[in-house]
């Protein structure tokens, strides 16, 4: 079952995932380049910066200066990110250090776009031409309402409009592990990572989406590398600007339709010619990207009695709140309802959590791994993601009796999950057990770890890029 909360890392992973010449092509595009600096870790941005005019290669023990001593395991971590992503090469020889090499692709068409700009190859509706096109205010009303259309499809897809027209077929894709279905006879049920999926931020939702769209289209023959050169371009267009159909290819076209179905773009007919106009869902995907989440307006008061106020018109936001609260009442633009531990136990049982706290006992030389839920539960987090701009400012926006009970609550349930993990001790050096914590983290592995003992736990389905990490840092 995907791991929902880590999108836009394994996103970045799948292009990393590329053969070399895929990645080269991708790199063709200076604009796809750009969208990858964003992407990556500060660290790793400055020594992209910094190597940017660099010709030859550049030995490991000059990029280790430019760091203070606190910051080797933050350096480790970038420069595995750039070689991952194939910005930088290395090269081991014998009895010598490692040198890293540019990309010469990336670094010229990078250098390029940083200089000169970039043009779309794609051409924008003439002044000359008297089509109406919608205000940004009705784009983004369209976005909103192409993108909640697909999520009540989600939740109940009986409670979903009919004026949605995403095809069946699509709509099996996108909900491609976010609902299960035992048989025909049994209507789709929400899968634990679907209602952790629904509690996400919207940019952490839509890259969840790509990628699986990416995915099924590379199982039909797709090339990889042209999509995600194109959905990534996407991005740097003007939003609410107007752009020719005709300047895509006949497979563009085709998922500019799918794009559509889902909000990113809105087609626009005119008399002779066809358009596409990129709404914010399009134009931010290489911002969401780099994690920079912009905050959105909230619309949701939590209060010490376990009243919640959700001033919303949206049905969306209705169900969302269904999924661990109680409605109490619904008025045109307010919707009241309360938390309990009726309500709290359903969400719980569907799936509905946040990070994982572990136990770890060492017993008779073996490992013994326990999970319990934490308090901060994705409810607590998407109550204050969206806390109403009256209480945004509080602090706590949550009242602390209200997180404190739903703590006790769900540690009531002690639910306990076996994970299958490797341990490791006896690091040579703390630089070294630091840069291994960070690597773990990084590819959402690790589980727990003890600075004092120099001891770790990680996941064992990252058994094989720890053993090579851990390898690199013997040489």
């Amino acid at each position: 079952m995907p791991q929902v909360r880590i999108v836009a890392r394994n996103f970045m992973d799948m292009v990393a995932s590329l053969p070399a010449l895929k990645l080269d092509k991708l790199y063709e595009n200076s604009f796809i380049c750009e969208a990858i600096l964003r992407s990556l870790p500060s660290l790793a941005k400055k020594y992209v910066l910094q190597l940017l005019y660099i010709d030859g290669p550049v030995t490991a023990k000059w990029l280790e200066e430019w760091v203070l001593p606190d910051g080797v395991s933050k350096h480790k971590a970038a420069v595995d990110r750039l070689v991952q992503l194939r910005i930088l090469t290395e090269t081991v020889e014998r009895k010598k250090e490692a040198t890293y090499l540019f990309n010469s692709t990336f670094q010229r068409n990078l250098q390029k776009h940083i200089v000169h700009g970039g043009v779309l190859p794609r051409e924008s509706m003439p002044s000359n031409i008297t089509v109406r096109l919608p205000s940004l205010e009705e784009l983004d009303a369209y976005a909103v309402q192409q993108w909640e259309f697909f999520l009540l499809h989600l939740i109940n897809s009986a409670e979903a409009e009919k004026s949605t027209n995403i095809s069946s077929s699509m709509m099996k894709v996108f909900q491609r592990g976010l609902l299960s279905q035992r048989d025909d006879k049994e209507p789709p049920k929400l899968t634990e990572s679907g209602f952790q999926f629904l509690l996400m931020d919207t940019n952490a939702q839509l890259w969840y989406i790509v990628r699986e769209y990416i995915s099924n289209c590379e199982e039909v023959g797709v090339d990889t590398a042209d999509l995600i050169s194109f959905l990534l371009e996407l991005s740097f267009h003007v939003t609410g600007k107007a752009y020719n159909l005709n300047t895509l290819s006949d497979r563009q076209r085709s998922i500019t339709k799918d794009l559509a179905d889902l909000g990113l773009v809105k087609l626009q007919q005119g008399r002779k010619e066809s358009w596409f106009i990129p709404t914010k869902l399009a134009t931010n995907l290489s911002i969401s990207l780099a994690d920079s989440t912009s905050r959105k307006q909230g619309f949701v008061v939590v209060e010490t009695n376990f009243r919640m106020y959700a001033y919303s018109t949206s049905k969306l936001h209705c169900e969302i709140l269904r999924l661990f609260s109680r409605i109490e009442y619904q008025l045109p633009n307010l919707i009241v309802c309360a938390i309990n531990k009726e309500s709290l136990y359903k969400a719980f049982q569907n799936g509905i959590t946040a990070d994982q706290a572990s136990i770890a006992t060492l017993h008779n030389g073996k490992i013994h791994l326990f999970f319990f839920q934490t308090c901060k539960m994705q409810i607590i987090s998407f109550l204050q993601q969206n806390a109403h701009p009256r209480v945004a400012e509080r602090t706590p926006t949550v009242p602390e009796n209200v997180t404190d009970q739903m703590r006790l609550w769900e540690s009531d349930l002690n639910r306990v999950e076996m994970v299958p993990a490797h341990f490791y001790d006896e690091f040579p050096s703390k630089d070294v057990f630091e840069a291994a914590c960070d690597f773990a983290r990084e590819y959402g592995g690790l589980l727990w770890e003890n600075p004092k003992k120099m001891r770790i736990v990680v996941k064992a389905e990252i058994f094989t890029q720890m053993k090579e990490f851990l390898r690199k840092q013997k040489q």
